[in-house]
């Protein structure tokens, strides 16, 4: 997971070379725990998420400190992302649980940095077409992009090696009434390929990794 990702002045997230986004969902909460610069060391916001084939997304409403933005990477998300589950509580909003491993800084050991607990709830309309993407998505990247690495320890590169066919995932997708994702036919950005980024590394001050 990283800090504050690089986004335009609209809030689109500064894609990656070869990046494509498949959807965004908006008034969603997003809460990750043992957050540095985090009240209480937890992050809980509103604002809206967005998926591509190589990351989740999660773009504050209205930044909370200093954070206003998280960065999940799918790649080889059998590491970073991982222990994922749908719920949907009785009583509750349905919401996506899992655990995501740091996108840790050059130059520093793993050892120094732990796992983190996220959530992802859904405040407003189903989840019929989202949570069969997001799914498949996840099997998609983790199918074309396996590799046998220890598990304790996220990979070096958080970023793919083989993209994911989501031209052929949007095609098939189902569309649910009842859900308020929007899906990205088009891209919603138009970056010139030298403001691709091509790392992790964090190219400004404000931006850091967790």
């Amino acid at each position: 997971m990283a800090v504050n990702p690089q986004l335009f002045g609209n809030g689109t997230p500064v894609p990656f070379v070869d990046e494509m986004f498949v959807l965004a969902r908006d008034s969603v909460e997003f809460q990750a725990d043992n957050v540095p610069y985090a009240p209480g060391g937890k992050f809980v916001a509103r604002g809206t998420l967005l998926i591509s084939n190589f990351r989740i997304v999660f773009v504050a409403s209205k930044p909370v400190g200093h954070i206003a933005a998280f960065d999940l990477p799918l790649a080889l998300s059998v590491l970073y992302i991982h222990e994922e589950k749908f719920n949907q509580p009785i009583l509750f909003c349905n919401n996506l649980t899992g655990k995501v491993h740091p996108v840790v800084p050059d130059g520093e050991h793993t050892s120094l940095y732990g796992v983190y607990n996220f959530k992802i709830l859904f405040k407003e309309g189903g989840v019929g077409t989202f949570v069969p993407l997001f799914f498949g998505l996840l099997r998609s990247v983790r199918g074309v992009n396996f590799e046998v690495v220890n598990p304790s320890a996220p990979p070096a590169d958080p970023l793919p090696s083989e993209q994911a066919p989501v031209d052929e995932m949007l095609r098939h997708a189902y569309i649910d009434p009842n859900d308020p994702t929007r899906l990205y036919l088009q891209q919603p950005f138009e970056a010139q390929p030298s403001l691709r980024r091509r790392t992790y590394k964090a190219s400004a001050p404000e931006e850091g990794q967790l």
